[in-house]
């Protein structure tokens, strides 16, 4: 499968979210892999400035009807869509800053017969780096980006954050006032 970047990402669950309720959910135009290296080496630079959280989750679907699928009831009721989803999701350590970054990526395996281990395996967290290599670094699936702000001070402070994300600042080089 190959890598493909959402930019119009329709909805992140509520309880997934590391902020609040009453957030504006806009999609954000920068690749998911550029934000994540970002975070990553500005973790080194300020490690206590974000809250990072990372999960993956396997994720059984039923078998979609499709033609190159000729399959009998039989077989198909042995088949299950498989994917993996992965969900890392950034915040300011200050709580009251009011914006959360979220980058969602599903890789679908495609019609496979689930053993007990997958069925029975439940969403688990991960760190970053595993997030990266689980996700990123193999280039494959559908990835989004989304931000959630509270209002328009927040939004201004992830917008310069993203400039900073863009432009690849760091540290004191960034750009505006850290929150």
């Amino acid at each position: 499968m190959r890598w493909v970047v959402v930019s119009n990402h329709v909805g992140v669950r509520g309880a997934d979210v590391i902020g609040g309720v009453g957030m504006q959910t806009y999609s954000i135009d920068i690749e998911p892999q550029q934000i994540i290296d970002w975070i990553m080496a500005e973790s080194r630079v300020a490690p206590t400035e974000f809250r990072v959280s990372a999960r993956r989750a396997i994720e059984s679907r039923e078998l979609p009807t499709r033609k190159e699928f000729r399959l009998g009831e039989e077989e198909r009721d042995d088949l299950t869509e498989i994917a993996t989803v992965g969900t890392l999701q950034i915040a300011p350590a200050h709580v009251a800053d009011g914006w959360v970054l979220t980058i969602v990526v599903e890789d679908e395996f495609g019609p496979r017969i689930l053993d007990e281990s997958e069925a029975t395996e439940t969403e688990q967290e991960i760190d970053v780096d595993a997030f990266y290599d689980l996700f990123i670094g193999p280039r494959r699936g559908n990835a989004s980006a989304v931000a959630e702000v509270e209002g328009p001070d927040a939004k201004e402070r992830l917008t310069r954050l993203l400039k900073d994300i863009e432009m690849d600042r760091h540290g004191s080089s960034r750009g505006g006032p850290p929150r």
